[in-house]
């Protein structure tokens, strides 16, 4: 049995994309197999508002389709809530239905900065993402996330929130988050009443949620070039899950439920080259099943202990070259694009959750192409640490930019 104690210990540490990538172990390295169980998607919200309407295909990325005025929240008091549904694109390209939320303050003044928030979201469920978690009772969003959303609000920025998994709750897909990220802007900008089209517009994450803007950073001169992006501030991301995956091994691990939930999650967003399904065996499917729309707690509790080699068929490791594809295009060290905006980066010196030459690589890269690129190591002892000693360097950066005042470079 677990503990629930120890289920609380490692909540915090579940929040790192070690996760995903130990997900990605589990797609990459079963190997192939004989034809089995398909893949399993989140159960439909039951709030129409999230449903994709019958015309999606005709709309544009970033496309309005509907919004949705939000009660008050106490923890942003004063803040108006709305809640933005729009069109954007998956991996494979193709039109989904994602959301986001605004968060407007009392004293917003037309074309005052917009600042989209990725938040690190654990969860299989449609009812995990961040537009339903503000209005439950998660203290990992009261205590931590909301003290430093109302210091920007009481700044008079408007702040995006975005369900950046999509639809299907695709744990694990960063640059999906990416995508998702850019649409939401977009979106925002065009509702009229929230005063925000010549808005400049910052991006700010950590680990999971650094992930998604990350990848929103690189995907911009291709995918939203039109975009008023002053800047990206970017903590612990993971820049290579090869490298993750490869420096693993396949130990048990107390968190791994949340790896198994980024091999779902990934299956959900690549059902074709990461057949996980079809590969577990009847404890992996059981465990599948019961975490399939599960959030941190019940993935956390589902696979404490157990490992790759618990939950599959077979104990051949043979490396899918279709899986290491897919791993390969979510790894900005191998992805190619080239931020427009300044980045701001931060990391510890060395990270037991992350190779930390990968950032080093795609920070030289990024140098190299002429993006001014800021980027700090901060000593710590761990990855959560490290998230809150950069995070008042990366608010004063972002606040910096919105200033007009030209980024910093230590390239």
């Amino acid at each position: 049995m677990v503990r629930t104690s120890a289920v609380r210990r490692f909540t915090s540490a579940s929040r790192f994309t070690l996760l995903t990538a130990l997900g990605v172990v589990t797609a990459v390295l079963l190997g192939a197999g004989t034809a089995g169980a398909e893949p399993l998607y989140p159960a439909p919200d039951p709030d129409p508002f999230y449903q994709a309407p019958a015309d999606l295909a005709s709309a544009a990325p970033g496309d309005v389709l509907a919004t949705r005025p939000m009660p008050p929240l106490f923890m942003f008091p004063g803040a108006r809530v709305t809640l933005i549904k729009f069109r954007s694109t998956n991996s494979a390209g193709a039109p989904i239905a994602a959301t986001t939320t605004v968060l407007t303050p009392m004293n917003h003044r037309p074309g005052a900065p917009l600042l989209s928030y990725q938040h690190i979201i654990n969860g299989l469920g449609t009812q995990c993402a961040v537009s339903h978690v503000l209005y439950t009772q998660d203290p990992n969003l009261f205590v931590k996330e909301a003290p430093v959303l109302n210091v920007f609000l009481l700044r008079g920025w408007s702040v995006a929130l975005p369900d950046h998994l999509g639809p299907n709750a695709a744990y694990g897909a960063a640059r999906l988050g990416g995508l998702i990220t850019l649409d939401g802007v977009r979106a925002a900008q065009r509702v009229a009443e929230l005063g925000l089209d010549t808005s400049p517009v910052g991006l700010l994450g950590y680990s999971g949620g650094g992930m998604a803007t990350a990848w929103a950073a690189a995907l911009q001169r291709e995918y939203a070039p039109e975009l008023r992006v002053v800047g990206a501030a970017e903590g612990g991301v993971p820049m290579n899950l090869v490298k993750m995956i490869e420096g693993l091994g396949y130990q048990r691990h107390p968190v791994f439920g949340l790896a198994l939930a980024a091999a779902i999650g990934l299956e959900r967003e690549y059902p074709q080259q990461l057949p996980i399904s079809e590969h577990m065996n009847s404890a992996g499917l059981a465990i599948r099943s019961r975490i399939a729309n599960g959030c941190t707690n019940e993935i956390l509790m589902a696979g404490a202990g157990r490992s790759v080699m618990d939950l599959a068929k077979s104990t051949s490791l043979v490396a899918d070259p279709q899986a290491r594809r897919v791993v390969e295009a979510n790894s900005l060290e191998l992805h190619d694009g080239i931020p427009l905006a300044p980045i701001y980066e931060w990391h510890a010196p060395q990270d037991a959750l992350i190779p930390v030459d990968s950032i080093d690589n795609t920070v030289r890269r990024y140098c190299a192409a002429g993006v001014r690129v800021l980027s700090e190591r901060y000593p710590s002892p761990d990855h959560l640490s490290t998230a809150v000693l950069g995070a008042p360097a990366a608010l004063a950066w972002i606040d910096a930019r919105f200033r007009g005042e030209p980024a910093p470079s230590n390239c």
